[in-house]
């Protein structure tokens, strides 16, 4: 009954957000960012822009970083053969995901370090739980994997997702334990197989719960993955106007915005990260 009424005020939420100056977090945000991130993966004309670096003028205005990962993450999966598929973190474990016609054809775990409310095992979504640091799965198992705005969030303050673990608490100190989990997603990734790799990039920040990669954390991800495979890693940036493709120099000095604190709000209707890294490695 609950979700039914959920359901049924949606539209009700929706129009409220766009009358009151849609504003990035206020009421009706999450269902107006969801229904433009439905309607943008059922459009293979728009993905396939991605694919090719091309975002539409004034695409994404107001929306946070998930609104341009998950079109560039759709335009890099393998459409062509059944897949044994990885969501290293769990960005898939929404129905506007699991129920595209993509998964109609793949096996799909979604691997995550606690149980969340909403689950789809009645379609088959298998569920792992524990540490992406140390997964219980065997070697060159998993033909692609997604690893979405995931590894800023390891060895930090997790409290908010509503479990606690050991976390680096020290705001001015870069935390590297993310890198033992880029080297847990290239052993159980199959040979041959892919990775897709996305965080927030910019200044180096801490905040609390996640931290913002700057070009030295990043060059260490590069280091892993350039001894197993192949990469190419490319970078989208939010302006006032729209999402847009960029590159490393001209996203560097990028700050987030954490809706929590406030800290970094600015005047461009930035929802939370102004740039980020995606990064599709193929291991050899």
């Amino acid at each position: 009954m609950k979700t039914q009424l959920k359901e049924l005020i949606k539209p009700v939420r929706k129009t409220i957000y766009n009358l009151t100056g849609k504003k990035p977090w206020s009421y009706g945000y999450n269902d107006t960012r969801w229904q433009k991130i439905y309607d943008t993966l059922r459009n293979s004309n728009l993905v396939n822009q991605f694919a090719k670096g091309v975002i539409p003028e004034k695409f994404g205005i107001g929306f946070d970083e998930r609104i341009v990962e998950y079109p560039w993450i759709f335009s890099k999966l393998n459409k062509t053969k059944f897949s044994q598929i990885l969501d290293a973190g769990s960005t898939f474990n929404f129905a506007e995901i699991v129920n595209h016609e993509y998964f109609n054809e793949q096996e799909l775990t979604i691997f995550t370090f606690y149980p969340e409310p909403v689950n789809f095992i009645a379609k088959r979504i298998s569920y792992v739980f524990g540490d992406l640091r140390k997964m219980p799965f065997q070697q060159n198992y998993y033909d692609q994997i997604i690893c979405q705005s995931t590894i800023e969030h390891i060895d930090m303050d997790n409290s908010i997702y509503g479990y606690e673990i050991n976390k680096n608490e020290d705001t001015n100190k870069k935390s590297y334990e993310y890198l033992n989990v880029v080297e847990e997603l290239i052993r159980v990734l199959n040979k041959g197989g892919k990775l897709l790799l996305t965080f927030p990039y910019g200044k180096f920040e801490h905040h609390g719960f996640f931290q913002q990669f700057d070009a030295e954390m990043v060059s260490k991800i590069k280091e892993k993955l350039a001894v197993e495979g192949q990469f190419t890693d490319q970078y989208l940036q939010y302006f006032t106007n729209d999402w847009k493709f960029s590159n490393a120099s001209n996203c560097k000095n990028s700050v987030s915005y954490n809706p929590h604190t406030g800290k970094g709000k600015g005047n461009d209707g930035a929802a939370h990260c102004r740039a980020i890294c995606c990064v599709e490695f193929i291991k050899n």
